[in-house]
């Protein structure tokens, strides 16, 4: 859509709001709240009938053609977003914020928020047993420096690479849902035909103003507490990774608490070819069940879930790593103690993404409802686990901790 050439005179009052709201993201599909429905106008109703499969009607004219027109029911935006999120689209909500009976003119409106496909956070847009990465890249000569986030748990992680082929390999590891690239990068033909592109202005991935804005995050005077002073050009990518985060949610992020470095001596990488013949958590039949995770994942949570695919597609170089969780697995089956622990695991939900939405505020009441009961068990699993002489295991019980004050307060609350 050119908006310079539907000059905004020539419009109705409700289409020069809506036009005006449009400039302000014009890379984003924009749901113009109406009554009982959202409508999409010119090129995004064409875009988004496409996709959704819906009716394409018009509404008006604009410079003497019909405009395009589609809309959706409110009620049941949720199953047409995720469809959209799913095709890498990203979605601007436009709600009425005025009252209808005291207007005059159109019902003011405003951008209540932006959904896209790396920073959705609502249970019912996501993948329960997937990670669902923002990935923001930065290229320097021949290294890439990658951050990657998921807003759904608060993981954030730092990484550099020394090649093209390398940040690919990384690319099919991470299969971010959003990759954010500086408008200046000439982007690499194996990365063009993604899904969920998304351009930056090249000041966002400045190196000083980005490492200044990871720094307010974590509200500290430098970076050597996280162990990524090394990694300047995965710096400039975080630093405009959380602006982008920042301003979708229009919101502090607390959840994000900590950075994690990945180093590429610590892991197999394994290029496209290989992780497709080994056929980690793909077939080509499109049947998880095929694939190594979908035969060795017996986990009791979402949470294990994921982690299980993270460390399937990872696999490990450090040997006291792995004995240290080969150590972990022989402890809990020498007493059948898995049966205990998995017994009380399921009755955990998925409070990862639970106490994420808390801290972002978009939490709902089945969401403290899930987090009361997953308090309640605590003490039991904690129990379960320190009844074993593994040093991991015993230490993981501690960390659990209990929160009485605070079930207390929930089991008062909720009914």
């Amino acid at each position: 859509m050119s908006i310079k050439q539907n000059p905004a005179d020539t419009h109705t009052p409700m289409m020069q709001q809506y036009l005006r709201i449009k400039a302000a993201h014009p890379d984003t599909l924009l749901f113009y709240r109406m009554g009982d429905f959202y409508e999409l106008f010119f090129a995004d109703a064409q875009k988004a009938a496409q996709i959704l499969d819906i009716t394409l009607t018009s509404r008006g004219q604009s410079g003497g053609m019909p405009i395009p027109m589609a809309g959706i029911p409110y009620h049941a935006a949720e199953g047409y977003l995720a469809k959209l999120l799913r095709n890498g689209e990203s979605v601007a909500i436009c709600e009425q914020i005025g009252d209808p009976a005291t207007s005059k003119g159109p019902v003011e409106r405003k951008v209540v928020r932006i959904v896209t496909p790396g920073t959705v956070t609502d249970e019912a847009l996501l993948e329960e047993r997937k990670d669902n990465l923002l990935l923001a890249v930065h290229a320097h000569n021949d290294t890439h420096g990658l951050a990657s986030l998921d807003l759904t748990s608060g993981r954030f992680v730092l990484q550099q690479v020394d090649s093209l082929d390398q940040l690919l390999s990384e690319l099919g590891r991470l299969n971010p849902a959003e990759l954010l690239f500086s408008e200046d990068w000439p982007l690499p033909a194996a990365i063009q035909q993604r899904s969920g592109l998304c351009r930056r202005p090249p000041w966002h991935f400045d190196p000083e103003s980005a490492k200044q804005r990871v720094l307010q995050q974590f509200n500290t005077l430098d970076l050597q507490g996280f162990g990524c002073t090394h990694l300047p050009i995965a710096i400039a990518a975080a630093g405009a990774l959380l602006l982008y985060v920042k301003d979708t949610q229009q919101s502090a992020l607390p959840h994000i608490q900590g950075i994690r470095t990945e180093h590429s001596s610590d892991a197999i990488m394994l290029d496209a070819a290989s992780r497709r013949n080994l056929e980690l958590d793909y077939h080509p039949s499109g049947h998880l069940q095929y694939t190594l995770f979908g035969v060795l994942d017996k986990t009791a949570t979402a949470m294990g879930s994921r982690c299980l695919q993270r460390w399937l597609n990872r696999p490990l170089r450090t040997t006291a790593l792995l004995n240290d969780r080969y150590a972990c697995v022989a402890s809990l089956l020498a007493a059948q103690l898995f049966k205990d622990v998995s017994s009380q695991l399921r009755q955990v939900g998925d409070i990862e993404r639970i106490s994420s939405r808390i801290a972002l505020k978009t939490a709902r009441p089945r969401d403290l409802l899930v987090l009361r009961n997953t308090l309640a068990v605590l003490p039991q699993l904690q129990q379960v686990l320190a009844a074993n002489d593994n040093p991991q295991l015993t230490t993981l019980s501690q960390h659990i901790g209990e929160q009485p004050t605070l079930l207390a307060l929930l089991q008062r609350a909720l009914i």
